[in-house]
């Protein structure tokens, strides 16, 4: 008996119901519990280039064939899902509302903040601070600092490995030792939603020498071929958290860095937010004493 690819994904997902599953992961499952099924795709296979005569060579064929197969799957069998987010998940949708509320209800965006300033300290040594808008003096008035703040911001130090002569030096030659980084989180990024948070990020993160759109999920066909268009035009980055294992992040699209920051716009944040003025207090501390004082970032909540 051949190997109903299709058919046998959707057996699959449909015994577990609202779990979510890599097309690797539902590849391993296949060569698994379909030994026959899979050694005689094997001795069928006519491929040259990447021979199928071996495990691992076979797992990558199923997972290509699984990803290729994903829009074909969705219209044979409108209750399976797909993510948009990378690498994407494949679910059996038993209950449409209950999903929805329990993606709603799971993570709040506060922890997604923990999460992203995780991220970015073990992974890439950027310390990161809350920005918080409530305590902002909105001397504007109503709407005045619509968009004005963004959620995290963060200091990478660029000359973290260097001799301390060299630091010394580089002080007297006004070498830039810092890259200033600009984040806006949101749980869910939707077609509807879409460029509303893009443009939102636009306007309170464009300042920084790396500015990103943050989230934990993308949903909506061609969402992500949406991100990609306004990303190429305004140089914003896009960074999918994932909430189970912080290290597993990743930059979807990488940001278009500036070497130059945007004083201006830092100026009229700093007029109106104690905490992102702190936020530029620090850096001017760290260019006098060469050293990040970790106790004034978000590194002492977040173990």
């Amino acid at each position: 008996m051949s190997l109903n690819l299709i058919n046998t994904i959707a057996d699959f997902l449909r015994e577990r119901p609202e779990e979510r599953f890599t097309a690797k992961e539902i590849a391993n499952y296949i060569y698994e519990n379909y030994p026959e099924q899979c050694k005689q795709k094997q001795k069928k296979s006519k491929a040259k280039v990447i021979p199928l005569n071996n495990t691992k060579n076979f797992l990558q064929q199923i997972t290509s064939e699984i990803g290729a197969r994903r829009l074909l799957l969705q219209k044979k069998y409108p209750k399976i899902k797909i993510t948009e987010t990378r690498p994407r998940e494949y679910y059996f949708l038993q209950n449409e509302r209950k999903t929805r509320n329990i993606q709603s209800e799971s993570v709040r965006e506060l922890e997604l903040y923990t999460i992203l300033s995780k991220f970015l300290l073990l992974e890439y040594k950027v310390y990161s601070k809350r920005i918080d808008e409530k305590r902002s003096i909105n001397s504007q008035g109503k709407n005045g600092n619509k968009w004005l703040h963004p959620d995290i911001v963060g200091v990478e130090d660029l000359s973290n490995d260097w001799h301390n002569e060299i630091k010394h030096c580089s002080k007297k030659y006004s070498y830039r030792k810092t890259k200033l980084w600009s984040f806006e989180v949101k749980k869910t990024i939707t077609r509807s939603n879409i460029r509303e948070v893009f443009f939102q990020t636009v306007s309170n993160s464009s300042w920084a020498n790396s500015a990103y759109l943050v989230t934990q999920n993308i949903e909506g066909t061609n969402t992500e071929k949406e991100l990609n268009i306004l990303s190429s035009l305004h140089g914003i980055g896009v960074i999918i958290l994932n909430i189970n294992n912080f290290s597993e992040s990743q930059f979807l699209i990488q940001s278009k860095e500036k070497s130059e920051i945007d004083w201006h716009t830092i100026n009229r944040i700093a007029e109106e937010n104690k905490d992102f003025l702190d936020y530029i207090k620090q850096i001017r501390q760290f260019y006098q004493t060469d050293e990040i004082k970790r106790s004034d970032w978000f590194y002492e909540e977040l173990f």
